[in-house]
């Protein structure tokens, strides 16, 4: 499985930044994880192309997660591709239905499908074993842990998790032990007074005791512009004694 940084940035722009996207590819299957603006560009430049996804899943509603999810569709329909899912926590179906009222020419271009999950139980979503848990954000929303289709682990255990927005907490931290990757939420340096988002030290305060190989801080907000070495460093010196590495837009890892 290969993760594609696609969006690492926030609802603020930056140049060298899209909004919120990932990619999960593993040869055969695609999923996209987020859809902010900018991601669609991102995604156009990738083998997988917006042509070769057809599943989106949806940390949350707000908009800097959202706001390309139309556009890909009617890239989709444009492309001559037939269908897309977009799966994501309860409210998402009004969320869909919501935008396709203000653009009602795109309402069956393409066999749409809308799925709302929970963190109940596990879930496939384009071909991905996934469990959910809850975060802390201003909106309701997932982490995601991903276990991919050729793994006999469980969603529960597999190698990726993104945290997607939310506050450091013990929660999370138990969530992803024994990840390969988390990719976490990490928007404003330590001495920006913030809610909702974590800064570097409660970030590696939360993680530390947690076996996660490495950490990727994403969705920067443009205050860590020219930081991004004391803010690992930080994430460090607070207790993650895993490697740490900044989110930059195109970055791969294989898993």
């Amino acid at each position: 499985m290969e993760l594609t940084v696609l969006g690492s940035g926030s609802a603020m722009p930056v140049p060298d930044r899209a909004q919120a996207g990932y990619l999960l590819d593993d040869g055969d299957r695609s999923l996209l994880v987020d859809c902010g603006s900018g991601v669609l560009q991102r995604l156009a430049g990738t083998d997988t192309g917006y042509e070769g996804v057809s599943t989106v899943l949806l940390t949350h509603h707000h908009l800097d997660h959202v706001a390309a999810l139309l556009p890909l569709l009617k890239a989709r329909w444009l492309a001559g591709e037939e269908h897309l899912e977009v799966v994501g926590p309860a409210g998402t179906k009004s969320l869909v239905d919501g935008l396709l009222d203000v653009h009602d020419y795109l309402d069956g271009r393409i066999d749409l499908a809308v799925r709302e999950v929970s963190a109940s139980r596990p879930f496939a979503a384009g071909g991905f074993d996934v469990a959910a848990r809850e975060t802390r954000h201003s909106m309701d929303g997932f982490a995601y842990r991903f276990s991919p289709p050729s793994s006999d682990a469980e969603a529960a255990a597999g190698p990726l998790v993104l945290s997607g927005d939310t506050e450091a907490f013990a929660g999370m931290a138990r969530f992803a032990d024994g990840a390969d990757l988390l990719v976490h939420d990490c928007s404003f340096p330590d001495d920006v007074d913030v809610s909702n988002h974590p800064t570097p030290t409660s970030l590696g305060e939360s993680l530390a005791g947690a076996e996660v190989g490495t950490l990727l801080l994403s969705h920067l907000y443009p205050h860590t512009g020219g930081r991004e070495r004391e803010m690992e460093q930080q994430v460090a010196a607070a207790g993650f004694d895993g490697e740490v590495r900044v989110a930059t837009d195109g970055l791969r890892v294989s898993l």
